[in-house]
């Protein structure tokens, strides 16, 4: 069985503009982090893809719809986030509820994110593998060896 990757929405993506308010489905203006549209391309030719997201004022229908407007949806199997999980990302019970929401094992799956401390420290105390999309290239004070990139495209490589 191929990998089940989850991906991170804000600023792994689809850049989180910071002064808009609301909904991302509702904002003037959207747009892709660099990369995301031919990282998914290629990933989902052999995986399937979910977004794990910490957004808590939009549900699955309004994520789903911010993905439609930059062409990221055809390449999404589903949205995981706090209305259709019932718990916010950043913890590791949030991906217990997937694992088992999806009926894999933790070794079956892959997050990527941009925060260490939102997606990827919890997805490694949940037992799942994790990559930290680390375009800052910020530094970090911990024992645990993390895999980091810095551009989506290194997902492909």
């Amino acid at each position: 069985m191929s990998n089940i990757y989850l991906f991170d929405w804000g600023d792994t993506l689809m850049v989180d503009f910071v002064e808009q308010q609301g909904k991302m489905c509702d904002w003037p203006t959207v747009a892709l982090v660099d990369g995301a549209l031919d990282v998914l391309k290629q990933l989902a030719e052999h995986h399937p893809i979910y977004v794990a997201t910490n957004a808590a004022d939009s549900v699955e229908a309004d994520i789903q719809l911010a993905f439609e407007r930059v062409g990221l949806a055809p390449y999404i199997a589903g949205y995981f986030c706090k209305a259709n999980l019932g718990i916010g990302k950043g913890t590791p019970a949030f991906f217990h509820k997937i694992l088992n929401t999806l009926n894999v094992e933790p070794e079956a799956v892959i997050m990527v994110g941009d925060s260490f401390d939102n997606d990827i420290a919890p997805a490694l105390q949940a037992g799942i593998n994790a990559i930290w999309f680390n375009p800052k290239q910020l530094h970090l004070d911990t024992a645990t060896p993390v895999h980091q990139i810095s551009h989506l495209s290194q997902l492909c490589r």
